[in-house]
């Protein structure tokens, strides 16, 4: 019997990390992303990784909540974060303007 709780003790803590790795990943992304991608929006993904992240950490595993949660984040995961990735940039957040190089903004000598 202590193998067992060992055991869904450590899946537990694996369905925490993958929840709170995607709910990071869908922070990172540009809102814009998710609209191009036509998938929701960020706010919507958001949400739904959020909650899916504290079920995990307040209910055990084998309860409801948390096997909605691990499908919602597996959605994330398989549909909407490749359609993201896809997309020119990645759909990461930039901090320079496209006309930017590896030595500052480039303009043609402008």
């Amino acid at each position: 019997m202590q193998g067992f709780a060992g055991f869904m003790w450590l899946l537990s803590m694996a369905l925490i990390a993958f929840s709170g790795f995607a709910l990071i990943d869908a922070a990172t992304r540009r809102e814009d992303a998710y609209r191009a991608a036509d998938k929701k929006t960020k706010p919507f993904w958001l949400i739904i990784l959020g909650l899916a992240f504290v079920v995990n950490l307040l209910f055990p595993i084998l309860s409801f909540l948390p096997i909605i949660g691990l499908i919602a984040t597996i959605v994330y995961m398989v549909d909407v974060r490749p359609a993201i990735k896809g997309l020119p940039g990645g759909g990461r957040s930039r901090k320079g303007s496209s006309s930017d190089g590896p030595y500052g903004p480039w303009n043609g000598g402008r």
